[in-house]
């Protein structure tokens, strides 16, 4: 059997607050809390979730990774709205205005896009 994605892994200080805040942004729930370690996705039995581990060091430079958002057209600019609500932030990463995508920042600074809609993976 080939590997498959699993879990998403983010590095994080308050694993709580920024579990939930995923778990919000998501629509998905707390599926297993730890010291250590807080699962969230849609379902125990989704096929791949978002692991938060606890890190020391603050963040210090752009992701390496990041997560791309999708909605539809006609929801994008509220959906962006409601997650700054929930407590991120506008990033700027270099873009120049004209891109298809916003890119936001989680309450820990972690780089994410909303982009245009999408249908599949590659379009």
């Amino acid at each position: 059997m080939p590997v498959s994605l699993h879990h998403l892994v983010i590095d994080a200080h308050d694993l709580p607050a920024l579990a939930r805040f995923w778990a919000e942004v998501l629509h998905w729930r707390v599926l297993s809390e730890r010291e250590r370690e807080i699962v969230i996705g849609p379902e125990e039995t989704a096929l791949v979730g978002i692991c938060f581990m606890p890190v020391t060091e603050p963040k210090a430079v752009k992701n390496r990774l990041h997560l791309d958002l999708t909605c539809g057209a006609e929801d994008r600019e509220a959906e962006i709205e409601r997650i700054l609500a929930l407590g991120a932030r506008r990033a700027d990463v270099g873009q120049s205005g004209d891109e298809s995508w916003t890119v936001l920042a989680d309450p820990e600074g972690n780089e994410f896009c909303v982009v245009r809609p999408k249908r599949t993976l590659i379009g």
